[in-house]
């Protein structure tokens, strides 16, 4: 019956549709402007919808039923959320994370100190999966040892950017590397195969950039008291070895062959379980309060207890509650037909892959300069480019793997978005930094290179045509 409703529902016209996904933003960024964070905001959002539905012609009845398709598409990437959650408090409390930061630290030469600070932070982002946990504490130290070395601050808060939004966008411990790929339909390990296409060469660059700026700094004098600090805290705290390493060699590898995630997290709990109770000598009840609750670090050292002070089903709740409300108001916008037939105009003004490259990156930073919220520059035009995606017969990783070069990058590029403000809040800079985030300038380069050779590009059959 409900289907047969939907079948017979009035399709609204262009203007209306635009209208009506127009309020749903609109509804959406006001709640942003309140400043309660993005739970609330897309919940709003939600609801708009379900108003633009019952006002466009539906039924109650439909409504839900928009709602609950909506939601049905997202209850893998829901499994795979909540197993992260589990998998990065075990990675903190089993000494996994310690033991990546501890190494990473010892990378640091004055010589080569800007990229050097770059790798710092990818490997940091990558292994707790944060920028803004890897902004305020690594970055911080790396920060004061730039200050000390006579490097100009814009350019040290530029490396730390970059590699702490590297991770940000290829750590599969991270919300907005979970979310792209659940708005886009694909899988969480397709999701970051594909995105190395874009982010390594990105990466190599950026590398090689921040070496040539700073070849000429590094003789000044520095005080590595902080450094220092970090380490033996992180040493003393706790047992560091490679059978804390296990793990994350376990899930590296697991990815590598195209294990499905689901298996791969769930052999990397597993893992990371046994590792934690052998190297730190934890017993079951620790580990369950870990993987739940997450870890919650007292060594008296800030920064040391700010980024290990994560993990568990609980951090990732508020991720999961912003999947759900986008993919209810995305279910809605689908139900009304808004997006389709907003969909049927863009496809008759997009003009092959490099047409349609180019509008979702433009799509993303339009959000960006609205809203300044990634995971809204995430979500918004992923639900309404990927119909045009499967019409066009393009695999959907390539979608997500846009999203993410520039909706998770080009965050940190908006002056008056979120990341930027709490990056120059954290290290004490202004927006001279941006110049120099060079992974976040290369990446969606990349993107549309490939869009226009057809490089690293993958396809697949067409989808069928929709109503």
């Amino acid at each position: 019956m409900v289907e047969s409703e939907q079948q017979h529902q009035r399709r609204p016209s262009l203007s209306q549709a635009v209208w009506a996904l127009a309020f749903v933003i609109a509804v959406i960024v006001v709640g942003i402007r309140q400043k309660v964070g993005m739970t609330a905001p897309l919940a709003m959002g939600a609801m708009a919808a379900a108003c633009v539905s019952l006002l466009l012609g539906s039924s109650w009845r439909s409504v839900q039923q928009g709602i609950v398709q909506g939601i049905s598409q997202s209850l893998a990437a829901v499994c795979i959320i909540i197993l992260v959650g589990m998998l990065i408090g075990l990675w903190i409390v089993g000494g996994t994370v310690p033991t990546i930061i501890y190494y990473g630290l010892h990378l640091i030469y004055p010589e080569m100190f800007l990229p050097v600070t770059f790798v710092i932070c990818c490997i940091t982002s990558l292994a707790t999966g944060t920028s803004f946990g890897t902004i305020g504490t690594v970055g911080l130290a790396l920060m004061s040892i730039g200050l000390g070395l006579g490097v100009p601050s814009a350019m040290t808060a530029g490396a730390i950017a970059s590699g702490a939004f590297f991770g940000d966008k290829m750590s599969p411990l991270s919300d907005t590397t979970n979310v792209a790929p659940a708005i886009a339909g694909t899988d969480l390990f397709k999701h970051i195969g594909s995105m190395l296409w874009t982010t390594v060469p990105a990466a190599v660059i950026s590398f090689g950039l921040y070496w040539f700026i700073g070849r000429d700094y590094g003789a000044g004098q520095v005080n590595w008291e902080t450094v220092n600090e970090i380490r033996s805290t992180l040493a003393g705290t706790f047992s560091l070895g490679a059978v804390t390493l296990i793990p994350a060699v376990l899930v590296i590898l697991l990815s590598v062959f195209r294990i499905p995630a689901l298996a791969t997290l769930t052999l990397g709990i597993c893992c990371s379980g046994l590792c934690a109770a052998f190297s730190q000598g934890l017993g079951f009840k620790a580990l369950l309060a870990a993987s739940m609750h997450g870890y919650s670090s007292a060594t008296g050292v800030a920064m040391v207890d700010k980024i290990l002070s994560r993990g568990g089903i609980d951090m990732m709740s508020g991720t999961l509650i912003m999947l759900i409300g986008a993919m209810a108001m995305g279910g809605l916008l689908e139900q009304s037909r808004v997006l389709s037939v907003i969909i049927e105009a863009l496809m008759r003004r997009v003009k092959g892959a490099l047409g349609l490259i180019l509008s979702t990156i433009a799509a993303c930073y339009a959000t960006l300069g609205v809203t300044g919220n990634m995971m809204l520059a995430i979500i918004l035009p992923g639900k309404t480019f990927k119909p045009v995606f499967d019409r066009m017969g393009i695999a959907p990783e390539v979608l997500s793997r846009t999203l993410e070069d520039a909706g998770t990058l080009g965050s940190v590029l908006v002056p008056w978005g979120i990341p930027a403000l709490f990056l120059m809040g954290a290290l004490s800079v202004d927006a001279s930094f941006i110049p120099y985030v060079f992974l976040s300038l290369f990446s969606p380069l990349f993107a549309i290179l490939y869009a226009a050779t057809g490089f690293a590009f993958r396809r697949e059959a067409r989808a069928s045509s929709a109503d």
